[in-house]
């Protein structure tokens, strides 16, 4: 439980987001096109250090806060590739998808499917998109949010779920894409700080490095500050697995993923786009110092008997003491800052709930109005487009609350939605790299690797739930997604030669004729080259991998 000060912060933060969500909103702005596409698209007018906080923003939610501060206790700095990776991810998108997506000036992912492929492909990855932003996006930050709250505020986690919903989708049912980015620009800045103020306290009670090192190793763990494991190391999470099984995700979620190439869609020119994604990929180097580390942190506090964790701690039928890891970050605040301070950090977690919550929710209105909505009423108006996509927003929001007594089912929340991903994403990310990168890809075959591939990963999904002792559920999920990835491969290139495309579809310009090719365009002068901004964080991240391999 927290003190009154802290609670009035974080009332107050509440408000003055709502308020400045609703403003950015509904202010008028000159020249911003029709209606739909201020309100989904915030009127093309987005620029770099807008989207690259937004996407950040938007990626990183109390989920991650919470989810990623339990893997630190857990497993130490491994879960930490998800972040570095990403960066890899950041880099495909800004150089090759960008320039496609921004040239074709399609609104959504499945508008630029149907122009690649057909009707049928588009229809698909607007369900699938739907679907995974109310489960991924919404249910699985709502649960972790639920948990901080409830933990800190003594209120019931569904009590407190419905009244972040209702403020949330306030101002983003309201405002659109535009009330979105404006506040999660906000949301990220809250939220670095506040995480940096979790680090710092946590940093300062154990002292120094070697204090770290010395306590891991004593223990026999000093695997913990390792990012990357030798084959075959139980976690599942060995060099193999990131490296084959986190590109098959992070296509999928940095460069076809609605919710997150939203934020692209509504830049300014190209230039911003590229440029606002590489500063993203900057800005991800962060999260395993701000949000693991202070749970491997809280880890070495433990051992030492400077962090209590008997509040996370019960016993189990056979008489055996289980400790839930879940609720490590509340454990860390409320024993580690001062009053004040504690307000702040549920402000950035508050920040990170919201600023997912409510990218998702701009996104599920954009692809149920754009691709679905309009498929049935081709001559709707765009204040109905508008109106449809707020009736989805509110729909998406009743369903992810309905969801969470499943998805808390998982013993890790980091695991469980990357477990989900896992399942999802393989013939996704197949029809797109093939779609840009290989000439040859025919409508039919994206079509069935779409169908097949997706009732391919649900079938195994399902078998694993249901038979976790199987031979299948001792496979890591990160290797699956990527076994599943090389089916869908072999699919689409066995379906293309059987349902070869037609000439038209072929000469239709659609899909890069060289990897060189979307290099040729020139961008920016100076350092804000998206050339020279690709090759400095290659070159970071080369080094980070070598410190901490």
């Amino acid at each position: 439980m927290i003190g009154t000060t802290d609670i009035i912060i974080s009332i107050g933060y509440i408000l003055f987001i709502v308020t400045i969500g609703l403003w950015a909103g509904v202010r008028k702005r000159p020249d911003t096109g029709p209606a739909s596409g201020a309100y989904f698209l915030a009127g093309k007018t987005l620029r770099w250090p807008m989207i690259g906080l937004a996407l950040f923003a938007t990626n990183i939610s109390c989920l991650h806060l919470v989810s990623l501060a339990q893997s630190g206790f857990d497993t130490g700095l491994l879960n930490g590739n998800f972040e570095w990776m990403a960066a890899f991810t950041l880099m495909l998108l800004a150089l090759f998808f960008v320039p496609f997506y921004i040239r074709s000036g399609v609104a959504t992912l499945p508008d630029f499917l149907e122009r690649r492929y057909n009707r049928a492909c588009r229809d698909w990855l607007a369900i699938v998109s739907i679907i995974s932003a109310v489960v991924i996006h919404i249910a699985f930050s709502f649960l972790a949010g639920g948990i901080v709250l409830e933990t800190l505020f003594g209120i019931n986690i569904y009590v407190s779920i419905i009244a972040i919903a209702a403020l949330t989708g306030l101002y983003t049912i309201v405002g659109g894409l535009r009330a979105v980015v404006v506040t999660e620009s906000v949301q990220s800045v809250v939220l670095i700080a506040g995480a940096v103020i979790i680090t710092v306290a946590a940093w300062n009670r154990v002292g120094h490095w070697d204090q770290v090192t010395k306590v891991l190793t004593a223990a026999g763990e000093a695997d913990k500050l390792s990012m990357i494991r030798p084959a075959g190391d139980p976690s599942g999470m060995s060099w193999m697995a990131v490296f084959l099984g986190y590109p098959v995700l992070g296509i999928w979620y940095w460069c076809a993923d609605q919710t997150i190439v939203q934020r692209v869609l509504g830049a300014k020119d190209e230039n911003h786009a590229r440029a606002g994604a590489l500063f993203c990929g900057f800005i991800k180097i962060l999260p395993v110092f701000i949000f693991v580390l202070p749970g491997l942190l809280a880890y070495v506090l433990f051992k030492t008997g400077a962090l209590d964790i008997s509040a996370l701690q019960h016993t189990a039928t056979d008489g055996k003491t289980v400790t839930d890891t879940k609720g490590i970050y509340t454990l860390m605040i409320t024993q580690l800052l001062p009053g004040g301070l504690i307000g702040i950090l549920v402000a950035a977690l508050l920040s990170g709930l919201m600023s997912q919550i409510a990218g998702a929710l701009n996104s599920i209105a954009t692809l149920a109005s754009y691709d679905l909505y309009k498929r049935f009423r081709p001559q709707t108006s765009d204040e109905e487009l508008v109106k449809a996509g707020r009736w989805a927003s509110g729909i998406a929001l009743l369903v992810a609350v309905a969801l969470l007594p499943l998805l808390n089912l998982y013993q890790s929340l980091f695991e469980g939605i990357n477990d989900i991903i896992a399942h999802i994403a393989p013939p996704i990310t197949c029809v797109f790299l093939l779609g840009i990168f290989w000439a040859k890809a025919s409508p039919r075959s994206a079509q069935l690797t779409l169908w097949l591939g997706s009732l391919l990963g649900a079938t195994v999904y399902t078998i694993n739930k249901v038979y976790p002792e199987g031979w299948l559920g001792g496979i890591p999920f990160m290797m699956m997604a990527f076994y599943l990835f090389v089916v869908c491969v072999i699919l689409q290139i066995c379906f293309t030669f059987i349902f070869p495309a037609d000439v038209h579809t072929k000469d239709s310009g659609l899909y890069w004729k060289g990897f060189l090719e979307p290099l040729q365009s020139k961008g920016w002068s100076g350092v804000g080259n998206y050339k020279f901004l690709s090759a400095l964080l290659l070159l970071v991240m080369a080094v980070l991998y070598g410190i901490f391999r």
